[in-house]
């Protein structure tokens, strides 16, 4: 065992595939000599240098364009966009050509595309870099999407990402970067649609991922004191998604809440919060909870982003709220 920073267990993943496979290519701005904009890249250009660690223009259009079309053309392209909000630009090379492309030619074509996406707030850089936007992608057919909330996951669903012949939106949490964690000296693979039990409890559900798993976590801690005792599920990957991990959860505990940091309205945790309602109605002895981020762009103040965001103390009181 070993400790290393979420951050590092994301460059290590990539690492480990392109000592493996020379089709391996990383592209984005700034990922070469400068490391990248959080310094996950750093060292990969000195080590497999320019041909295979690109520094792009900044178009982010460009990137998820090339990133597509060197796929479908044999490689295996990590590319990254410097925050997840310039997805925007880089929209139609996804959604219409990555998540469609194989369907539309009867399987006859791969898009082995992994694009790393930095989300979240935390870090007081304004409203158009701190946005969660993983409903967009999740609602798209076509498209694989994991959210890792650690260094092992992180590393371990990075190679199972790169090996994937599908598109796979690979989403970071940005305030989860230089944070270290417990890592195994051997790193297996982590395959996607299976979600970890972080915590065994027996009164309520928790369904999460990201960085929230660490405030369910927190939350759960503080209940337990008071006799409420909390499951924690980290989903890991939202598509494909382990309903069963949350259905036995549900008929164990008989009470679910959902927390994710996109703004609640028209969010993936509503997605999560109705599939329960809908398929575990007899299961619920509560309505299920949902607890998102206020429907606000997040502020760049540190003090209203910490208000806007959801936290621990928003997980307890939801909890509470069912008994």
């Amino acid at each position: 065992m070993r400790k290393m920073t979420y951050g590092e267990g994301i460059r290590e993943g990539m690492r480990s595939k392109m000592l493996e496979d020379p089709n391996v290519v990383l592209l984005g701005e700034d990922v070469g000599p400068y490391g990248g904009t959080f310094g996950v890249t750093k060292g990969l250009w000195e080590e497999f240098g320019e041909e295979r660690v690109r520094d792009t223009p900044i178009s982010e259009g460009i990137i998820v364009g090339a990133s597509v079309g060197a796929a479908a053309t044999g490689l295996r392209p990590v590319a990254e966009l410097m925050f997840i909000d310039f997805l925007t630009f880089g929209m139609d090379g996804l959604v219409n050509q990555a998540a469609k492309m194989r369907y539309m030619f009867g399987g006859k074509i791969s898009v082995p595309l992994v694009l790393r996406l930095p989300a979240g707030g935390g870090i007081s850089a304004g409203a158009q870099h701190s946005g969660s936007l993983e409903a967009w992608v999740t609602h798209v057919p076509g498209l694989k999407v994991v959210y890792p909330s650690n260094a092992q996951d992180a590393w371990g669903m990075m190679l199972t990402a790169i090996e994937d012949d599908n598109p796979v939106v690979y989403i970071e949490s940005k305030v989860l970067y230089s944070k270290r964690f417990e890592v195994d000296d051997t790193v297996a693979a982590v395959p996607f649609g299976v979600a970890s039990v972080k915590r065994e409890g027996s009164d309520v559900s928790i369904i999460t991922y990201g960085k929230q798993v660490d405030d369910a976590l927190n939350a759960a801690k503080v209940l337990a004191e008071e006799g409420i005792e909390a499951e924690v599920i980290d989903l890991r990957s939202l598509y494909p998604l382990d309903k069963e991990a949350i259905f036995s959860s549900v008929a164990k505990t008989h009470r679910a809440l959902v927390v994710t940091e996109e703004v609640k309205r028209g969010g993936y945790g509503g997605e999560l919060s109705a599939m329960i309602s809908e398929l575990c109605f007899d299961e619920l002895d509560a309505p299920v909870v949902r607890i998102g981020a206020l429907d606000t762009p997040v502020p760049y103040s540190p003090a209203l982003e910490a208000y806007v965001l959801p936290n621990a103390d928003d997980i307890i009181q939801g909890i509470k709220s069912m008994f």
